[in-house]
């Protein structure tokens, strides 16, 4: 029987999962400014100065230019990688008037029609590699 882990190789661990980000104490950090940003998009005055001037809005958040740039892209698996939550950011994609499913789809590279498909058909399949370092 081993002993405990070590913090850092435990949460090494969740770096290890093929197409997934795992949302940490450490995204949560970096992502911090870009979080709240979404979430003041929960007020419809914040909303309206958000769609009046995108970039003037941005700029009035501690985000790095990068997650400014990802948000502006609506690039949101850019944004996860840089500290976005992405049930924050759905704030963003419901003030564009898409749904989650829609904004996911995005993230999956596939048509919404078959992300859509492919979700109530149970969606993506267990099989196939479950480790990046182990190739497996």
């Amino acid at each position: 029987m081993s002993g405990p882990k070590d913090i850092h190789e435990y949460l090494a661990e969740f770096d290890d999962i093929p197409g997934t980000l795992v949302f940490t104490a450490r995204r949560a950090r970096q992502g911090y400014q870009m979080n709240q940003f979404a979430m003041s998009l929960m007020k419809p005055e914040n909303r309206e100065r958000w769609k009046a001037d995108e970039r003037a809005y941005l700029d009035e958040w501690a985000m790095s230019e990068e997650q400014k740039q990802a948000i502006l892209d609506r690039d949101y698996n850019r944004c996860l990688e840089l500290g976005g939550n992405i049930y924050f950011l759905a704030k963003v994609f419901s003030t564009d008037g898409k749904s989650f499913a829609q904004a996911v789809s995005t993230m999956s590279g596939m048509s919404f029609e078959d992300y859509q498909a492919m979700m109530i058909a149970g969606g993506r399949s267990p099989e196939g590699q479950r480790s990046i370092k182990e190739g497996r």
